[in-house]
């Protein structure tokens, strides 16, 4: 059952916030705003497209060794932004393996493998893959596999609810989605800087022991997700079974290295509450 907020609760909702969820025990358990309404969610795109690619992998459509990107690189190094590809652009910053380079390069190559295996558009694989098994009714990808998704918070809610109790992934395949991929590798997280190492799974980003963080300091290592330029983010810790979708008004900036990690403390308090 959906709780009533008490007063105090609201202050951790910084005046920015559109619309929010916070999720315990697969129960959400706050809510802020229009939470149905559709938004474009940008680099939160890449959840949902490396899920897809992870539903491919187990229909023996796509493998995470195929070569892709790069000479060395193979899917699971575009998946976890190891390729060597530089942030925009085809530039080869490093060789793969080497270092977590951010890229949404890397995700747009991944999309047009998955076409090349499947035969089918990469919106349509998604679509079919993911979304419309998990009832993400508001939610479409209308471009780019990297940042291209418009979804509500409700649906990200329900992408929540599969990372908690996988239905499209084999379990194992779910945990190689959020266990580290190419550990000890270091990193920049966009906006957040350099780390060392850079923790990233097959898709999300990882907490590990970044410093400073969006995600906070209280959520558990263990903690994964994503935020996006559009002023968005989503993270699900698992030990504690504490997840939330935030949506701001505001594109992702400076203000948001502020509010981010103070908030996000503030909701891993509220749905860690008894």
């Amino acid at each position: 059952m959906e709780r009533t907020l008490h007063p105090m609760d609201r202050t951790k909702w910084d005046p920015s916030t559109r619309s929010a969820a916070v999720v315990r025990d697969g129960v959400v358990v706050e809510r802020h705003g229009e939470t149905a309404d559709a938004r474009p969610v940008a680099s939160i795109t890449k959840l949902v497209t490396a899920t897809a690619v992870l539903v491919a992998v187990e229909e023996g459509t796509v493998d995470l060794g195929d070569p892709a990107g790069p000479p060395g690189s193979t899917v699971a190094h575009l998946l976890a932004h190891t390729s060597g590809l530089a942030f925009d652009g085809d530039a080869l910053v490093d060789q793969p393996g080497r270092r977590r380079i951010y890229s949404n390069t890397g995700y747009e190559l991944l999309g047009a493998h998955l076409e090349e295996r499947s035969g089918l558009s990469a919106a349509t694989y998604v679509t079919e893959a993911v979304l419309t098994p998990l009832h993400m009714e508001r939610s479409r990808l209308t471009g780019s596999v990297a940042a291209g998704l418009e979804a509500s918070v409700d649906d990200l809610v329900r992408l929540i609810g599969e990372f908690r109790r996988p239905s499209l992934l084999d379990p194992d395949t779910a945990r190689r989605f959020s266990d580290v991929a190419f550990p000890g590798v270091a990193g920049v997280v966009p906006g957040w800087g350099r780390h060392d190492p850079c923790d990233w799974g097959l898709g999300p980003e990882i907490r590990g022991t970044k410093e400073p963080h969006w995600m906070g300091q209280r959520c558990s290592p263990a903690t994964y997700g994503h935020f996006g330029g559009s002023g968005t983010y989503l993270w699900f810790d698992p030990l504690a079974d504490v997840g939330c979708v935030v949506f701001a008004d505001r594109e992702f900036g400076e203000w948001a290295t502020t509010v981010w990690p103070v908030q996000s403390d503030g909701i891993w308090s509220a749905g860690s509450a008894s």
